[in-house]
């Protein structure tokens, strides 16, 4: 088996293991965390990122990764399957939209992966940088799958987007998206968020934002 976020290459065997007609998207949820992170010269740098999985997913992706066999899978264990998986999300681009006073930034490779499992559900965690420093009195963090078939949700409380070593009096605003109403996902057949691609607008109306002001 190869074991990656899947995302889009998983469909089939998440759909086979958890499909239902009624609830078709999303199949697997993710509660995020994010640090925006800054350089010394008040830049933004990138975004640390910590994503929890599912309990069902979380399940499902670490089967047969208990090498030595002890009920419990450590950070080493893991370690191969965190590489995968960041290294998978380039194709999404990081389900992550950083924009710096409204322009929209690139990000380099993802480092500093690593992988946690606690009460069952997994943990991914890795530090997402810019290809330049950008500075900005406004940026603006989204984390969503255009596609709808992850389901982002940021975690609760002010902490869920903070920041790291920023200028002093920058604030964080974080507005959270109305959730994805069983009645909207019984009307959308398979078929439609098939058609859906990384390119495409349908799930940035159910992003998680944040606006950071900085003086």
């Amino acid at each position: 088996m190869t074991h990656r976020l899947g995302l889009i290459s998983l469909s089939a065997a998440l759909l086979a293991a958890w499909a239902s007609p009624a609830l078709a998207h999303p199949h697997v949820w993710v509660t995020a965390k994010a640090e925006v992170v800054y350089d010394t010269s008040g830049n933004v740098t990138g975004i640390r990122h910590a994503w929890t999985f599912d309990k069902a997913y979380s399940a499902y992706v670490t089967q047969g990764l208990d090498k030595d066999s002890n009920g419990k899978l450590t950070s080493e264990e893991l370690q191969d399957l965190a590489k995968e998986n960041t290294e998978s999300l380039v194709e999404f681009d990081y389900f992550t939209v950083l924009k710096a006073n409204g322009r929209k930034q690139e990000f380099a490779s993802p480092r500093d992966y690593a992988m946690a499992l606690a009460d069952e559900a997994l943990t991914l965690s890795y530090f997402l940088p810019l290809k330049a420093p950008t500075g900005a009195r406004t940026a603006s963090v989204e984390i969503y799958d255009p596609t709808l078939f992850i389901g982002f949700s940021l975690a609760d409380g002010n902490d869920a987007v903070t920041l790291a070593s920023a200028p002093k009096g920058c604030a964080t605003n974080i507005s959270r998206p109305k959730p994805l109403e069983t009645t909207e996902q019984q009307s959308m057949s398979e078929s439609f968020f098939q058609t859906l691609t990384a390119a495409s607008s349908f799930g940035a109306q159910y992003a998680n934002r944040a606006i950071i002001a900085c003086p």
